[in-house]
C-alpha cells in the first residue's frame, strides 16, 4: 500500500485533472449552444428553398433538370460515388469519430468507384493511411467553426463534379443529435435529387399561408438551376453545424464521465488516505507507549 505522501500527491494530480475536464465540459456546452442558434437562424431560408423546388415540380411536372438525373443506365459497379465525411479535428469525444468512420467504411464496401472528401483532421489522418483509397485534398478545412462561406465552397465543388460527370452520386456522412443524450452517424444523398423528397408531406410548413401563384423567369429550368445549389448549400451547412453540435455534445458527455470518475477516485483515495493516516498515527502511538514502558522498566 502506498504511503500517505504518495496518496496525497496522487489526489492532488486527480484534482487538477478534474478541474481540466470540468472546464472542457463548460466550454463544449457554450460552443454547442452558439452553434444551435446559428443553425436555427438560417434554417427557415433553406426550408423555403425546399418548398420552392416542390412548387416548381408541381407546376412543371414534365421538367427534366440534370440535378434529378439518376443516370440509371450506369451499372452499380461503374458508378462514381463521392462521399463528404465530417469528423472532428481532435479526440476526447467518446465514440463520435469512430461511428462516422465506421459508417463511411460500410459505404466504401459497396460496388463502384469511391472518392472521399474528408473534413476534420482525425478523419483525414485515418483515411489517408488506407491503401487504394482516393482521398481528395480540396477540403482541408477545420470543422471547429462551420460557416456559410465554407459550405458554399463545398457546394460549388461538388455540383461541378456532378455536372461534369466525374461523380454520379454524392453523399454526406455526418453525426446528427437525436436528443441531448444520444447522437448517431447518418448518411444523406445530396445528388441526384429525388422527386419523392419534395412531396408535400416531406416539406416543413413555413407558415399558414398557402402560396400557389408562381411566375418562372426566364424559364422553369433556369430557376431550378439557381435554386438547387442554394438548397444543397443549406443541407451541407446544416450537416456541418449538426456535426459540430454532436461533437461538442459527445465531448460534454465524455468530460462529464471523466469528471465523475475523478470524483469517485478522489473519494476512494480519500478513504484509503484516512486509513493510512490512522494506521500511521496508531503506529506512532504504539511506539511512544512502548518507549514509555521501556523507560519505566529501567
Amino acid at each position: 500500500m502506498a504511503n500517505a505522501r504518495e496518496l496525497k500527491e496522487r489526489m492532488a494530480g486527480i484534482q487538477e485533472t478534474k478541474k481540466i475536464t470540468n472546464a472542457m465540459y463548460l466550454i463544449s456546452s457554450s460552443k454547442m449552444k452558439q452553434a444551435r442558434k446559428k443553425l436555427a437562424d438560417t434554417e427557415p431560408f433553406f426550408y423555403a428553398m425546399q418548398a420552392e423546388i416542390a412548387r416548381i415540380l408541381r407546376h412543371v411536372p414534365d421538367m427534366h433538370s440534370h440535378f434529378f438525373d439518376g443516370r440509371e443506365k450506369t451499372p452499380p459497379e461503374r458508378r462514381k460515388t463521392g462521399c463528404i465525411v465530417i469528423t472532428a479535428d481532435k479526440g476526447l469525444a467518446g465514440a463520435y469519430n469512430h461511428n462516422v468512420i465506421k459508417l463511411a467504411q460500410e459505404k466504401l464496401k459497396e460496388p463502384g468507384e469511391h472518392r472521399l472528401f474528408v473534413l476534420g483532421e482525425l478523419g483525414r489522418q485515418f483515411f489517408s493511411k488506407q491503401d487504394g483509397l482516393e482521398v481528395d485534398t480540396d477540403f482541408r478545412y477545420t470543422v471547429q467553426n462551420p460557416t456559410m462561406h465554407r459550405a458554399r465552397l463545398i457546394t460549388v465543388k461538388m455540383t461541378e463534379l456532378f455536372e461534369s460527370g466525374e461523380l454520379d452520386d454524392i453523399y454526406i456522412i455526418y453525426t446528427r443529435m437525436k436528443n441531448a443524450m444520444q447522437a448517431e452517424a447518418e448518411m444523406i444523398k445530396l445528388l441526384p435529387l429525388k422527386r419523392l423528397d419534395f412531396t408535400p408531406e416531406n416539406i416543413p410548413y413555413l407558415s399558414g399561408v398557402y402560396r400557389e401563384e408562381i411566375t418562372l423567369y426566364p424559364s422553369a429550368h433556369s430557376v431550378m438551376d439557381s435554386i438547387v445549389p442554394n438548397y444543397i448549400n443549406g443541407i451541407i451547412y446544416g450537416c456541418l453545424v449538426e456535426a459540430y453540435c454532436s461533437e461538442q455534445n459527445s465531448r460534454m458527455q465524455a468530460m462529464q464521465n471523466a469528471t465523475d470518475s475523478a470524483s469517485q477516485m478522489l473519494s476512494e483515495l480519500n478513504m484509503t488516505y484516512n486509513r493510512v493516516r490512522q494506521a500511521d498515527i496508531t503506529q506512532e502511538l504504539t511506539e511512544v507507549i512502548g518507549g514509555a514502558n521501556a523507560q519505566k522498566r529501567k
